[in-house]
């Protein structure tokens, strides 16, 4: 194996001991080539193994950036990657600098990688990264939704019933979500969230991000659902506004004011406790309660 070597004049993909291998996941370009890292273009000569989601994506990818593939290219694709692991793991162990790409962004990122970085993981062989394009991040950099709290949840559901579902367990997710969809399917989704969601929740679809006919649509469920009825074309990445908490309102507050006024509080210092929040007024409560001790006398 030919760990560590670098082509003369080449920045260092990472820091390494010679003799220590290395899985290293690298970001690909999702349109514009210029997008590569000089890392990168490094990485692809001088690593002994290159396993890529496609080889001739992979191949393409190099002559375009003008570096010849130094070492071994093998595809890692999800048809092959249980029974490509143990080997790759294998040359990592034996030394070796094993790049792992993708087609486009970053690895395992629902995509391929998952299963090579837990195994390198568990046997305690070293794992790092050439950070740079990803999906997920630039949907989210452009949508306009709050992005301080998100989650990323992968590939929407195919099959309706499994995808209302799914839906169904985001309707009280406070932070903004970010999914892939299919553009045959997108149409369907949408339709789908503003059942569920409702449709005055905001979203964003980005279709095509970095490429030449990049788009992003900005509005409500509804006005994208209506926008999407048309057909829709090209890699899409779907960012949706997490839920608004409600404030409660009066009858919700009256068990928590009886349970106050049982430990010895007074009801209406209770009725202050449980409104200092907001939502229901102090006033709004306190008639609550009497209206539930008078249709039940005996609580």
């Amino acid at each position: 194996m030919n760990a560590g070597r670098h082509p003369a004049g080449a920045p260092t993909p990472h820091p390494s001991d010679d003799d220590e291998g290395c899985l290293l996941l690298a970001a690909t370009p999702m349109g514009q080539v210029e997008d590569a890292s000089p890392r990168l273009r490094a990485a692809l000569a001088s690593a002994d193994i290159v396993a890529a989601e496609d080889t001739r994506r992979a191949r393409a990818l190099a002559n375009a950036l003008e570096v010849s593939i130094g070492g071994k290219l093998v595809s890692y694709y999800d048809q092959v990657e249980a029974s490509r692991t143990p080997g790759l793991v294998g040359a990592v162990s034996e030394g070796a600098t094993v790049l792992l790409i993708t087609d486009a962004g970053m690895p395992s990122v629902s995509d391929p990688g998952y299963r090579i970085v837990a195994a390198c993981a568990q046997a305690g062989l070293r794992v790092t990264c050439l950070p740079g394009p990803s999906a997920v991040t630039t949907a989210l950099a452009v949508s306009a939704l709050p992005s301080e709290r998100f989650c990323f949840d992968g590939f929407a559901p195919r099959r309706p019933g499994a995808r209302r579902d799914w839906l169904a367990g985001l309707a009280d997710q406070p932070r903004t979500t970010v999914f892939f969809d299919s553009p045959h399917r997108l149409a369907d989704t949408l339709a789908d969230a503003v059942d569920v969601l409702g449709p005055d929740r905001r979203a964003a679809v980005c279709r095509e991000l970095t490429k030449t006919y990049e788009e992003i649509r900005r509005g409500t469920l509804a006005e994208l659902a209506q926008w999407a009825s048309d057909g829709v074309r090209g890699e899409i990445t779907v960012v949706v506004e997490g839920a608004i908490a409600r404030a409660p309102d009066a009858t919700e507050l009256v068990d928590e004011v009886e349970r106050l006024v049982a430990g010895g509080m007074r009801l209406k210092d209770a009725c202050a406790q449980v409104t200092h929040a907001g939502g229901a007024s102090r006033r709004e409560v306190y008639q609550a309660v009497l209206e539930r001790r008078r249709q039940e006398p005996d609580r």
